[in-house]
């Protein structure tokens, strides 16, 4: 089962509409079965996760609002109306989903997306998310890690495939933030044998946010997953980065994390 997760960078920058290509096209070389999306653009007929779906015989759901506040006022005309939202692609159908508030103390609460995919194998919990990254809300960024480990050790999520986070989690694996998890969760990065000096915001990506320079050139994205029940493990076959641009232009200012998980 491949999963991919990658914050696909809104509407931000004059190129949202060519990078869409990019996006497409390496959705499409890497067929994942499922995805978890961070910064999807959510219109009020349609989002970016629905066109995405459509052109790769996915299925969809989105939850907003996700991190970051889309700005305000909007730097551009086709911003306006849009939220930012989080979403989840699956290769089977989505029997479920709902939104889970995380704590935040700016002035609206951004949701992690918890979806239900009818795997042949039995219900696969899928959780996208993307957290606070301000070094000056740091306890927010504690908090909402806090929040989704305790989402994702739910009982009721327990069953016969792993409970699958993808999430732009906005600090290194040595962090607090991300011990919090990985004392619950397996990084699929190491588990499957990723290079360990890998970075998913990179300082070579033109696109990667200069106002957020202490997570540059740091793994800050993942997927995560524990087993469904106490007598199966994670098994995780590969682990890589789709880090490359599309006709010249970088779909995206993070990198793709693409894991292959055996069930």
């Amino acid at each position: 089962m491949r999963v991919v997760s990658w914050n696909l960078l809104w509407r931000f920058g004059a190129d949202w509409r060519r990078r869409q290509h990019g996006l497409i096209a390496t959705l499409e070389s890497l067929r994942p079965d499922v995805a978890g999306l961070q910064e999807v653009w959510v219109g009020e007929r349609t989002s970016q996760a629905e066109l995405l779906a459509q052109r790769l015989g996915m299925h969809s759901v989105v939850g907003t609002p996700a991190m970051p506040p889309p700005p305000v006022p909007p730097h551009a005309p086709d911003q306006k109306g849009i939220e930012v939202g989080v979403a989840v692609l699956s290769r089977w159908p989505i029997v479920h989903a709902r939104r889970h508030p995380l704590p935040s103390s700016r002035g609206f609460r951004p949701v992690a997306l918890l979806a239900i995919l009818d795997h042949p194998i039995g219900p696969l919990p899928v959780v996208s998310a993307c957290v606070e990254w301000e070094p000056e809300l740091a306890e927010d960024h504690l908090a909402q890690t806090r929040a989704l480990a305790a989402l994702v050790v739910d009982p009721a999520l327990g069953g016969a495939l792993p409970v699958v986070l993808a999430a732009d989690l906005n600090a290194p694996p040595e962090s607090p933030q991300i011990e919090l998890l990985t004392d619950v969760l397996v990084d699929a990065w190491g588990a499957g044998g990723g290079d360990p000096d890998a970075v998913t915001l990179s300082s070579k990506n033109p696109l990667a946010p200069r106002e957020a320079r202490h997570l540059i050139d740091q793994r800050i994205d993942y997927v995560l997953a524990r087993p469904g029940s106490a007598e199966r493990g994670v098994s995780v076959r590969r682990a890589f980065l789709a880090d490359r641009p599309v006709d010249r232009l970088y779909p995206s200012d993070h990198y793709a994390v693409v894991v292959d998980l055996e069930v």
